[in-house]
């Protein structure tokens, strides 16, 4: 089913071109991605059924949940489409939500059923389905939940058009900020029941013991049921300001990369001093919103010079020194 190529260490150099830092995190989903697709061709092959590993991805807003698994979708070429938890948690017709975001994965398949059936839903903001208390059970975060099981450990479901999907090879990645859960963490006990020796790698304790537990996510407001249909858990770290300058120049697809295009079809060439991508990320990291705030900083910037650039077929080269100081407008000789 997949690329012999697509190992996890290509899916995870893959990953490296569009997604800056989250080293732990991009492993973690090349291998259960990988393990995923392999699990399907082996049991198409043996008959026998095997159990599916659906993943979730805990970490605070703008850090590359998202954009991880878009990236990912894109080397498997397999249908792809995002939910959000909110959305569902807000409609008195739950089972009617899940169904359009089916169709939405038959529609990314071109309408080939088989081919949706072994795409990737991604459903953010999970941790918005905690139960509260006072909330009427039929809209609660945790009636969802249970709405959701089903599908995620697999099942048919009847589309609107009176087709089925089946969602047993499905793979369902569920995110969210989980803002508190590191507070659970610290309340619960380490692994010190384990008897260790010299010869013992405190690596991989130390590993076991910073890993967000199944009780954590109990604790959290997820019923034991959800959390046991998501075994699989990458977490995701702050992006620091050194990251957030990355973010901005290195990817392929970086905004410096695209509006330097943008320039370029204009005949202008866009340079920008490195020490602009610092102040950026400063503002950036200031906002404690991750990476989503340094695209409305970058084109704030970049707005009033693009305004004036193609009027003036003159100017060749346009030179960015400071985000604090008006930039440099070079002439053709």
């Amino acid at each position: 089913m997949l690329d012999k190529r697509v190992k996890p260490s290509f899916i995870v150099r893959y990953l490296d071109q569009y997604v800056i830092g989250q080293d732990e995190a991009k492993k973690i989903l090349a291998v259960a991605v990988y393990s995923h697709y392999k699990k399907i061709a082996k049991s198409q092959q043996d008959a026998i059924e095997i159990a599916k590993s659906n993943v979730l991805l805990i970490g605070p807003s703008g850090t590359g949940k998202t954009l991880l698994c878009e990236t990912l979708s894109r080397i498997l070429s397999v249908p792809f489409v995002t939910a959000d938890a909110t959305s569902l948690a807000q409609t008195r017709y739950v089972n009617e939500e899940i169904e359009a975001i089916l169709q939405r994965l038959v529609d990314k398949a071109d309408g080939n059923i088989g081919r949706a059936q072994h795409g990737i839903v991604f459903i953010d903001e999970i941790d918005k389905l905690k139960a509260t208390d006072g909330q009427p059970r039929s809209i609660s975060g945790e009636s969802v939940q249970h709405a959701l099981l089903k599908i995620m450990e697999g099942s048919p479901v009847k589309l609107g058009n009176a087709q089925y999907i089946d969602t047993t090879n499905i793979l369902f990645i569920c995110g969210g900020a989980f803002v508190g859960i590191e507070e659970i963490m610290s309340k619960t006990h380490g692994y010190g029941f384990i008897s260790t020796s010299s010869d013992d790698n405190q690596n991989i304790l130390d590993r076991l013991n910073t890993r967000v537990k199944p009780t954590d996510l109990f604790e959290f407001g997820l019923i034991p049921e959800f959390t046991g249909r998501l075994p699989i858990i990458a977490s995701f770290q702050n992006l620091s300001r050194q990251m957030l300058v990355r973010i901005l120049t290195e990817p392929k697809n970086s905004i410096y990369n695209q509006f330097r295009e943008i320039f370029r079809n204009e005949g202008v060439e866009l340079s920008i001093d490195p020490k602009v991508f610092g102040q950026i990320a400063e503002i950036a990291f200031e906002y404690k919103t991750g990476a989503r705030s340094l695209r409305g900083i970058f084109e704030e910037m970049i707005t009033p010079i693009l305004y004036v650039v193609p009027d003036n077929s003159d100017i060749h080269k346009v030179v960015i020194t400071s985000l604090f100081t008006e930039p440099s407008f070079i002439k053709k000789p």
